[in-house]
């Protein structure tokens, strides 16, 4: 993963080879694409191909195989439609000939109209909160080293969950959680590279969520986790260098499935985006 913004962005602002073809490059680590990365990446590809006026206000993307880490990502950008008011960018992520993704991007024309929006939940400041520097730190030193890749990870990204759940004892509790975030640098003032960063960190978190009323997680191998599609809607401008209230919930699971919603808030309770996921959560029946 990455230790800083500035690598983060050099990563996620993918090379143009060609007018609709661009180019972009993994960490070695996880031993598979991080799904937040190709969703950055590929809008990045998308906003290349509109005026700089127009801003991404939704994306609607399916994983289709497995990314590999040490292979380039090549981005097919196809231009749909421009029209006066709206465009829209369909992208293909390909390694070795075969797609690994598709997305769909929207984009606007800024333009006023009707306002409104729910209410964010009530919960602790972030400052109140243990980051997960300090909270894996502390849990990997309780069980003696289990959680040392944890501990050890490096993230642009700092994350202070409301409440934490048992990585080695999963209890089954309510589908949902809460967790603070922000980008540890400033980006800029560019609203495109916030929007990137904000795309990059909605992958955080939703898949997880769907198994809190299990005695299931992501550690253990009893599931075969994975993201199947993923959508994204940017309501209001903001920055990711600053608090957001990351909101998921999961009102359903069946059928080896499980549905997560999420909703980010500034610190004033503004909504400034909102997404929705489906995932694998398949039982591990060969342990």
């Amino acid at each position: 993963m990455f230790s800083d913004t500035d690598k983060l962005l050099k990563n996620l602002e993918v090379k143009q080879i060609a007018n609709n073809l661009f180019t972009g490059e993994s960490p070695p680590n996880p031993p598979r694409i991080y799904g937040g990365q190709v969703l950055a990446q590929s809008l990045y590809a998308a906003m290349c191909t509109v005026d700089k006026d127009r801003t991404a206000h939704s994306l609607h993307a399916n994983f289709l195989r497995p990314g590999d880490p040490t292979k380039t990502v090549v981005y097919e950008v196809d231009r749909i439609r421009d029209g006066r008011s709206f465009n829209t960018r369909q992208v293909v992520a390909k390694q070795d000939g075969l797609a690994i993704f598709s997305t769909s991007v929207s984009f606007q024309l800024d333009e006023s109209g009707l306002s409104h929006q729910m209410h964010a939940p009530e919960v602790p400041a972030p400052e109140a909160l243990e980051n997960d520097d300090e909270y894996w730190g502390r849990i990997n030193e309780i069980h003696k080293g289990q959680f040392a890749f944890m501990a050890a990870l490096p993230l642009p990204v700092e994350r202070r969950s409301v409440v934490r759940r048992d990585p080695v004892n999963p209890q089954p509790t309510d589908p949902a959680q809460q967790v603070w975030m922000k980008v540890l640098k400033n980006p800029g003032n560019d609203l495109q590279r916030h929007q990137l960063l904000l795309t990059y960190m909605s992958d955080f978190g939703l898949l997880s969520t769907a198994l809190y009323p299990h005695p299931h997680n992501t550690f253990g191998t009893s599931v075969l986790p994975a993201s199947l599609d993923h959508s994204l809607w940017f309501h209001r401008p903001f920055r990711v260098d600053e608090h957001l209230l990351f909101s998921m919930d999961s009102p359903n699971a069946g059928g080896g499935r499980g549905f997560s919603r999420g909703s980010f808030y500034t610190r004033d309770g503004e909504l400034v985006a909102s997404c929705a996921q489906e995932s694998l959560i398949r039982l591990n029946t060969h342990q």
